[in-house]
């Protein structure tokens, strides 16, 4: 099969300027800690808690290395408080646990879902304040197996659980070291549940969990939000489940200067939306949740996104995009909120109305530059505007730096660039595969490709992509363009399976001979139980 591939003698010179720009791009920093949640056996006191009892008074009873076993089906209701018990460098935990840890509920590493409700004690709010809360500097409690949620009374509540708050003026008032390990979060079909978690601690992780039912009329809900906490986070193997932003980092500011949301790890993680919330959708339940996207972050800083599935995600308070990434500077004050050295790798988004959004500053007050993310081996399809509304578009950004897209499958029905306003500085385009369809790569008031890379990738590297249905003679020279996604050769593009069969003629046509697009191998891995977060890089 021929190959159409663009070859100009008189381009060898911008292209080597912009291999030498690429080589100049910096690549995100990863995580410089990764929390190990291993399950620690207590060293101290068991204390019985069954129905009737007041959980209250064990917890306020409870020491350093203690466990508080809750009778699994018993309903304790109150708006509980975790103390403050001693030194932050006592490292004891105090253990909250089902009595079924070692028989109904699942084992360790195993997540939960509804239908294990059965093997959980029920911590229930009947008004307005959270189910659970800590006080300042409260530390090592890990929960096990526990379902946090209200009354059926209660019509709206801010957060189900809140770690930390908004007023912290320092990192000692800071509560940490907190684990929610195989519990069920959530809210009630019809209460405005504005957030699962206020996530504004330290060294906190949530894991194995399910958190659904977090929506809100007129307003941004979150299964997780955290903005006033410097982490390190781990959020590893959930359900998640909100209508605003599944999971969202910054949206507001933190009180301690220069406090940005730090070496956040999510993986293996189920984002997604129930169509019941969609009003077109035979399945729609009558209530106008507000909907916007199923990821975002505003302010946070080494950000490790790998191996989650994403989907379900329309227009509706937003245009429908599913990945935001920006600076959000959100009360005028916080000069420092930054996006920054965010890796989003060997994720799975689809059925969305479009896939990615960055916006490199704050469009109303100073914030730093998005800076240093990498967009490298995901999957998505189904990405698409008559379906879902919004535009189709794969990725609209503007103003940033550093931004690297390599290695991905898109199915797609809009533009597959965005770009606007200001350039994006050392840009790297390689090795992606998607349709062309109508615009291509296409910026404001400039023509479709190399017009548009000109004007907005100045010294980008576009180079090695399959852009089906594309005329050559418009894009840098080095790239692909088979009449349309057939001539690829995917595996069975109908049943969604994006291999490259090896009698495909770009199965050896990227880098170092390897296959052009995602390699949907390395995704299922990342998905897998037993995978495991890399080293420190």
């Amino acid at each position: 099969m021929k190959l159409y591939r663009l070859k100009a003698i008189a381009m060898v010179s911008v292209i080597l300027s912009a291999v030498t720009a690429a080589a100049g791009t910096e690549k995100p920093a990863m995580p410089e800690v990764f929390l190990d949640t291993k399950y620690v056996q207590p060293t101290g006191r068991t204390i019985r808690v069954d129905a009737g009892d007041d959980f209250q008074d064990a917890l306020d009873a409870a020491r350093p290395g203690d466990e508080i076993v809750l009778e699994a089906g018993a309903v304790f209701t109150d708006n509980f408080v975790l103390r403050n018990k001693g030194p932050r460098e006592d490292a004891r935990w105090i253990t909250i646990r089902s009595s079924q840890m070692d028989g109904l509920l699942p084992s360790e590493g195993t997540r939960v879902s509804p239908a294990d409700a059965a093997a959980m004690p029920r911590l229930l709010s009947k008004n307005a304040g959270s189910v659970l809360k800590t006080s300042a500097g409260a530390h090592h409690y890990r929960f096990i197996g526990i379902e946090f949620s209200i009354t059926s009374s209660v019509s709206r509540i801010s957060a189900l659980i809140v770690l930390g708050d908004d007023g912290q003026t320092s990192l000692d008032a800071i509560p940490h070291d907190i684990i929610f390990d195989r519990c069920y979060i959530h809210g009630t079909p019809t209460a405005n549940v504005r957030r699962g978690i206020a996530l504004n601690s330290a060294r906190t992780s949530i894991i194995d969990s399910h958190i659904s039912d977090c929506h809100e009329r007129g307003a941004d809900s979150q299964a997780i939000c955290g903005w006033a906490g410097p982490g390190p986070f781990k959020i590893v193997n959930n359900y998640l489940e909100g209508a605003g932003e599944n999971i969202l980092f910054g949206g507001a500011d933190a009180n301690i200067e220069g406090l940005v949301p730090s070496d956040i790890e999510i993986r293996r993680n189920h984002f997604s939306k129930p169509l019941s919330w969609k009003d077109d959708d035979p399945s729609y339940t009558g209530i106008d949740w507000s909907v916007k996207n199923l990821f975002e972050l505003k302010n946070a800083r080494r950000v490790f996104i790998d191996g989650n599935l994403f989907e379900h995600n329309w227009h509706d308070s937003q245009v429908g995009y599913a990945i935001l990434f920006k600076s959000a500077n959100s009360s005028g004050r916080a000069t420092w909120s930054v996006t920054e050295d965010v890796t989003f790798t060997n994720n799975i988004v689809r059925h969305t109305a479009a896939a990615i959004n960055i916006l490199g500053r704050d469009f109303q007050d100073q914030s730093e530059q998005v800076k240093r993310i990498l967009i490298g081996n995901n999957l998505f399809y189904d990405i698409d505007k008559e379906r879902w509304g919004g535009d189709g578009v794969f990725i609209k950004l503007t103003d940033t730096l550093d931004v690297t897209v390599e290695n991905n499958t898109v199915i797609h029905t809009g533009t597959i660039l965005l770009p606007y306003g200001e350039v994006n500085v050392r840009f790297t385009f390689m090795d992606n595969i998607m349709p062309h369809n109508k615009f291509g790569i296409k910026g404001d008031s400039e023509p479709v490709g190399n017009g548009t890379v000109e004007r907005y990738f100045p010294g980008g590297l576009f180079k090695n992509n399959i852009i089906a249905g594309g005329s050559a003679s418009r894009y840098p020279v080095d790239n692909y363009f088979p009449q349309s996604l057939d001539e690829v050769k995917f595996v069975d593009q109908p049943n969604n399976n994006f291999r490259l069969k090896k009698s495909s003629p770009y199965f050896r046509a990227g880098r170092e001979g390897k296959a052009v697009g995602a390699d949907i191998k390395k995704i299922e891995k990342a998905y897998r139980k037993d995978h495991k977060p890399p080293s420190r890089q």
